[in-house]
């Protein structure tokens, strides 16, 4: 057996192991300090200071920038306080890692609810014991326990662990979730617990309308126009009405508040009415973890990551595969017709606090050919609801479209002086450039990608697969190479192009001085994202959950090993990797292993004894290895 983990493995197990959380039992004493209560019908107790007034920090069904958060977060102040136990049972699972959930703990209940609490310092004194013996064994700080039905059983109210900010945490507290019998998270504040106070209606920033399709208008354009409305009590208003035509989405950027807490929480029920007709319903109140993280099924993702905010969908596309939707009231879509509309949004929070508002939409009865377009007279082309929207500085002016050889005149959409809009249908064909009246502008779109079925693009120097799970709609995939600083940046795809399951590439490159050290990065503005590969025939083959652009380097420095102390008592280490990351290490102490606790945020490895009484003496060796093979050794005789 190997004497040292892999930090990348280790993110997949723990991943894992928080997908296909299964039953086990667990062992702790009763809680003293707690008076004795019977268990039976009793409600599932709040595990922070419970019967205080306590603040969330996060809501079940938060809209975070890669998932929607499942279980609510609980505020604990920078301290390490007592977690206890809901409600009886057993621990079920352990997870410690450095990743994700952190130090996780599992209990199950008699009903067949599970409860889990994550991001913890440290556990119960026996079970440490028990976690602590199974690293030895295994010669591995990340584990996977899955406990026996007797071994650690729980009594409502005892204190399992204490709270922390391990793993992925941005900051001390303790995520809490409940889980029903098919693994799916229920909200924790539908359980009432009188801990929390939640008086404040939800705060409506912005809504935004989209166009859906080549002929939807919004104030007589086409595309995505925002509107800020004004408050009055938890009514909100727009200033005048919105002229739109054809089929519109519409967005918002809003939160919740609840008390005590500076924080901006998640919604969990959205409704819209259409003249007083409900045409989209919206409620959170459980989550499969098959699908947190298909969050660009629910917000904008283009806003999302060009401005990290997240609009909320009010609308359900064709790839959304969520089950918070009445189908019964419609997919959200409104469909203007000429007469006017009024329009209610309802967002209610889960203590029943609701905040409206009311929009007027009155429809277009000509859509104008010229019309004022604001901004400056620059030459720009985006992809929309499979429309090609480009504008230039042309006027009224017909521009030219070629595809493959062939070419057609297109006259402006519509136009204000100089600047004229064109937009073309993708779903008919696909120009590859178009010459304006300031230039050639070429796309550099190669292929329409279908979603729900295997699929393979092939080029001179790519070929990509797409599973029937890898696109949530049609893709029209963007390919070009350019050589930048004497580097080939190979460009498949756009960012702002949401992938729901990642991708197979296979990069043949050419023109440009190649070695089997070289792995692919994905490069994103300010630093690069390592992303491995494996090499076969002078091609490299590598998975990818996100398109963009992508480099090929090679790192060839070790990862460097600072000394924070290492004497009898203790070792603590810092360690970093200039490129491709930190991918595993090992420590010995006279050629005996010795467990080291990794915190990835701050790059802190502080080592932990079997036997306390026992100190650390003789030869210590540390061996730190990044992702590319790299090894750095720090060696010391501890006196």
């Amino acid at each position: 057996m190997k004497n040292y983990w892999s930090l990348r493995l280790s993110k997949l197990l723990f991943f894992i192991g928080f997908l296909c959380a299964s039953v086990a039992f667990g062992q702790f004493s009763p809680d003293k300090t707690l008076p004795a209560k019977r268990i039976e019908n009793e409600s599932y107790l709040f595990p922070i200071n419970p019967g205080m007034q306590n603040a969330l920090t996060g809501t079940m069904g938060e809209l975070r920038y890669t998932h929607l958060h499942t279980g609510i977060d609980i505020r604990t102040n920078n301290m390490s306080l007592p977690v206890r136990a809901t409600q009886k049972g057993y621990v079920s699972r352990v997870i410690v890692g450095a990743y994700g959930y952190g130090h996780a703990l599992f209990v199950k209940h008699p009903d067949g609810n599970e409860s889990v609490y994550a991001h913890l310092d440290r556990f119960n004194k026996k079970l440490a014991r028990h976690i602590l013996n199974k690293q030895y064994e295994s010669k591995s700080f990340d584990v996977n326990l899955e406990l026996n039905p007797n071994q650690f059983p729980v009594e409502r109210g005892d204190t399992i662990a204490f709270s922390g900010n391990t793993g992925g945490s941005a900051g001390p507290h303790l995520h809490f979730e409940i889980r029903d019998t098919s693994n799916e998270v229920l909200n924790p504040l539908d359980f009432r617990f009188s801990e929390i106070n939640d008086v404040l209606a939800p705060v409506i920033q912005k809504i935004a309308l989209r166009a859906m399709n080549g002929q939807s208008r919004i104030d007589y354009q086409f595309g995505r126009k925002e509107y800020v409305p004004i408050k009055n009590g938890h009514d909100y208003y727009l200033a005048q009405p919105i002229s739109v035509a054809g089929k519109i989405g519409i967005e918002i950027l809003a939160y919740d508040r609840v008390d005590f807490s500076r924080f901006r929480c998640g919604i969990n029920n959205i409704e819209i009415r259409v003249d007083n007709q409900p045409v989209f319903t919206q409620k959170i109140n459980k989550i499969n973890f098959l699908f947190n993280r298909q969050i660009a099924s629910i917000v904008d993702y283009e806003i999302l990551k060009t401005r990290g905010i997240q609009f909320n969908k009010l609308y359900r596309d064709d790839g959304n595969q969520l089950s918070f939707y009445n189908e019964s009231t419609g997919n959200g879509f409104i469909y203007m017709s000429d007469q006017p509309k009024q329009v209610e949004i309802r967002l209610t929070d889960n203590a029943g606090n609701t905040s409206r508002l009311h929009i007027t939409l009155q429809p277009v009865q000509n859509i104008k050919n010229e019309i004022p377009l604001p901004g400056p007279l620059v030459s720009s082309h985006i992809t929309n609801e499979n429309i090609l929207k480009l504008t230039v500085p042309c006027g009224q002016r017909a521009i030219t479209f070629f595809e493959k050889g062939n070419s057609q005149q297109v006259a402006p959409t519509y136009a204000h002086a100089e600047k004229g809009v064109y937009l073309f249908n993708l779903r008919q064909s696909i120009p590859d450039s178009a010459q304006t009246c300031s230039g050639m502008i070429r796309f550099n779109l190669q292929d329409a990608i279908p979603s729900g079925i295997d699929y393979t693009y092939y080029s001179d120097w790519a070929i990509v697969h797409f599973s029937p799970e890898s696109l949530y709609d049609t893709l029209y995939l963007e390919q070009h190479k350019k050589i930048s600083n004497g580097r080939s940046i190979y460009t498949l795809g756009n960012t702002l192009n949401p992938l729901r399951k990642e991708i197979t590439i296979q990069l043949k490159p050419t023109n440009e001085k190649i070695t089997q050290q070289m792995s692919v990065y994905r490069n994103n503005g300010r630093y690069h994202e390592y992303l491995g590969g494996q090499w076969n025939n002078g091609s490299i083959q590598f998975k990818t959950k996100e398109l963009g652009d992508f480099v090929l380097l090679a790192d060839s420095v070790a990862p460097a090993i600072y000394r924070i102390h290492c004497t009898s008592q203790s070792a603590r280490f810092r360690v970093s990797d200039n490129l491709s990351g930190v991918d595993s290490y090992r420590a010995r102490i006279n050629d005996e292993w010795l467990l080291m606790k990794y915190d990835y945020k701050t790059g802190i490895l502080q080592s932990e004894k079997l036997d306390n009484s026992k100190p650390l003496q003789g030869n210590f060796e540390l061996r730190v290895t990044d992702r590319s093979g790299n090894e750095k050794i720090y060696r010391q005789r501890i006196l």
